[in-house]
């Protein structure tokens, strides 16, 4: 009995170490809990109390300061300041308290505290793009341009994406884009990318124009919808030479360089080739109307790889205006329209025609070519056409005019392929 009473007393014990264990690990967790459980409310009680329960969790603290920060009902900046404090000296390398930190003393009118702060941040964490560009912010504040711009080629050097907000607001401090784009923009294309779609979506479209100039310069990879907005913006403008300029470098940098073109034609992607449409000098496709639908065709083609085919239900007198396609051209010059289509049983009068109208003109003019109807083969329908004095741009399109006949509603397939507008004075390639 003796030797019995000896072997429990050691697991009584252990057993009762390892309650006052359990016991101390759940009053810990317990407190973690309601802490984690109290920041969730969002509320000054809620951050206080977490301080309590865990003061020495910086995030706490942190946390607590970014309330009395940026509280709009009750904003305490002293009180911001006195707890970012706190967290800094538990955890002195965590950059977002930093800079929170130098915020709030700016805001208080502590210029060299902000400064220090911000300082600290960038050395906590010197690849951050948000150091950088906070800091930058700062400076600007203080009139310092050229540390300011220092910063935000940081911050688009560790961020490309951010090209966009860096270049606006560079542009606000000084307006000269030529001077701002060597300052703080990095050669990297998606930085030039995000400005330039920001530029022309505030309308300045020159300023686009020169970024994209030196994002060519970089020969980049890019698809081509990169250049959409800023072709139609300078078309819009009559800026038609530089539109076209750009759309043909956009092409090369989308790898359609070898897409099969017309002999002589200045038409792009006459043959449906690429797939590329709705915007710039490509195809441009309708929402189509009730009575017709539209597709690539790869079985049934004039040559290349595939046409365009329509497909009328029978049920509408179509008004049928597009596919569409902007072209540039040379004033007071003949060009000769051509383009290949067949038809089967199409089933009124009127069947598929082209409508070639200038654009951007105080005087603009419209022909159509024949008509195609019934069933027929690969035929050509072609058009001599000239542009005016003042004619820098035209548009073809497909269009079905409307029949005058008792029975009007059209019916079958057709399909257009090989779109060609050749200049009269060109010379025919050599064999």
């Amino acid at each position: 009995m003796g030797k019995s009473l000896s072997n429990s007393a050691p697991r009584g014990i252990v057993l009762a170490v390892a309650l006052l264990v359990l016991a101390f690990l759940s009053y810990f967790s317990i407190r973690n809990a309601l802490a984690v459980y109290d920041l969730g409310l969002q509320s000054r009680q809620g951050y206080e109390r977490a301080t309590k329960l865990e003061p020495g969790d910086f995030r706490n603290w942190h946390l607590l300061g970014r309330y009395w920060q940026y509280n709009l009902e009750e904003p305490d900046t002293s009180r911001a300041i006195r707890a970012y404090a706190v967290a800094l000296s538990l955890n002195p390398r965590s950059a977002d308290a930093w800079l929170d930190l130098g915020t709030a003393q700016e805001l208080a009118g502590n210029v060299s505290a902000a400064r220090d702060a911000f300082l600290h941040a960038k050395r906590s964490y010197p690849l951050s793009a948000e150091a950088s560009w906070r800091y930058a912010n700062f400076l600007l504040r203080q009139g310092e341009l050229d540390a300011a711009f220092r910063e935000m080629r940081q911050t688009a050097e560790a961020e490309p994406q951010r090209g966009a907000e860096v270049l606006s607001r560079a542009l606000r401090a000084q307006p000269n884009i030529d001077l701002v784009i060597d300052r703080v923009l990095p050669p990297v294309a998606d930085a030039y990318l995000g400005a330039l779609a920001d530029q022309i979506a505030e309308r300045q479209t020159a300023n686009g124009l020169k970024i994209w100039n030196r994002l060519a310069a970089l020969h980049p990879r890019l698809a081509l919808s990169h250049s959409y907005a800023l072709v139609d913006a300078l078309a819009r403008q009559s800026q038609v030479a530089e539109a076209q300029r750009v759309w043909e470098q956009a092409v090369n940098f989308a790898g359609f360089a070898d897409l099969f073109l017309l002999p002589g034609s200045i038409l792009w992607d006459g043959g449906f080739e690429s797939g590329v449409n709705g915007a710039g000098f490509a195809w441009n496709f309708p929402d189509w109307m009730r009575g017709v639908q539209g597709s690539f065709d790869t079985r049934e083609k004039h040559s290349g790889n595939r046409s365009f085919r329509l497909l009328f239900n029978g049920k509408y007198n179509l008004n049928l205006s597009g596919p569409c396609h902007s072209v540039p051209v040379q004033p007071s010059t003949a060009y000769k329209f051509s383009a290949w289509v067949r038809t089967l049983s199409i089933s009124t009068e009127e069947g598929v025609r082209f409508q070639l109208h200038s654009l951007n003109t105080a005087d603009p003019s419209t022909v159509y070519t024949a008509d195609v109807h019934g069933s027929r083969p690969w035929t050509r329908v072609e058009l001599p056409w000239s542009s005016g004095k003042d004619v820098r741009l035209m548009q073809v399109c497909v269009v079905r005019l409307p029949s005058r006949e008792a029975d009007n509603k059209i019916k079958g397939m057709a399909w257009i392929d090989d779109v060609a507008l050749v200049p009269v004075t060109a010379e025919p390639p050599k064999p």
